[in-house]
């Protein structure tokens, strides 16, 4: 397999990178990790005609604390450095958590926070993180640069609502400390794309939920964002039926597929018992 022919160019910044994007509009496309563009160039799902390659760009390598209690990662930090930041897991454990549950140590050499965020996949790990935490992810175009809530950054299969001048500089999530995490998924294989994945964080303040992040990956078009199982665990003790309530309402809205790998049926069963699984361990490691 061989992609079709395009044009590569090595941008040496991220203003040289949306130079070229505003040039080309939506003919061109980002090359971050390329681990998911460059085999759909390859099976010529993907065909730009111009490929941006943003891997030179310094400024979109980095990992720190900002103003206002936020995290912010850059969108071409290598996953393999995120796993390997104690800061990061000190500020955003559920990161690592989910972290591990993707491809394998040679996807995530490459692959970049930003590369999957952009890409979209309903059943990769990062876009269900930025989605559980209410990340806020900043773009930038030729003419301006905006913040777009991760809640509001999907809305389809590797549909986003990124503009085709537009690239992803980086993304900020919110710092609980003393929060606990949770993160199941379950796979065909390990390393595979979830069939669904479940996603919590939870603070916890005189034995009650003070706080509250659960998302489910994998079953609907796009990442969600359990609202309202979030409103059942605060300001309540947590409880074995407590728990399961909360489970059973973050499937609500839901739009399970069916395909090849499995019946919205069984998706959804299956992140009832995930959710439930993610928010118990949230809950056990906050009060540890």
């Amino acid at each position: 397999m061989k992609p079709a022919p395009f044009d590569y160019v090595a941008a040496a910044s991220a203003d040289d990178a949306v130079r070229h994007l505003a040039e080309h509009g939506d003919e061109a496309l980002i090359l971050a990790g390329g681990q998911s563009l460059v085999p759909m160039m390859n099976m010529r799902l993907a065909r730009p005609t111009v490929l941006i390659d943003i891997n030179d760009c310094a400024e979109l390598k980095f990992m720190g604390l900002e103003s206002g209690d936020g995290f912010a990662i850059g969108a071409g930090t290598r996953q393999k450095d995120i796993l390997k930041s104690a800061e990061t897991k000190a500020a955003v454990p559920l990161l690592l958590k989910a972290l591990a549950f993707v491809g394998h140590v040679q996807t995530r050499n490459r692959g970049t926070l930003g590369g999957s965020i952009a890409h979209g996949d309903p059943s990769a790990e990062m876009p269900l993180v930025a989605v559980t935490l209410d990340a806020a992810i900043r773009l930038r175009s030729s003419t301006s640069e905006r913040t777009v809530a991760a809640v509001e950054f999907y809305s389809g299969p590797m549909s986003t609502e990124r503009a085709p001048d537009e690239c992803l500089l980086a993304v900020n999530f919110p710092h609980t400390p003393g929060a606990g995490t949770g993160f199941h998924e379950v796979s065909e294989r390990h390393g595979d794309f979830a069939i669904v994945s479940a996603a919590a964080e939870i603070s916890l303040r005189d034995g009650k939920c003070a706080s509250a992040a659960i998302g489910i990956g994998g079953a609907h078009p796009y990442p969600i964002k359990a609202a309202k199982a979030e409103a059942i665990l605060i300001g309540e003790v947590p409880t074995d039926a407590l728990i399961e309530a909360a489970a059973e309402a973050a499937t609500e809205g839901i739009e399970a597929m069916d395909d090849v790998h499995a019946t919205a049926a069984y998706r959804m069963r299956v992140a009832r018992v995930l959710a439930a699984r993610a928010i118990s361990d949230a809950i056990a490691e906050a009060q540890s």
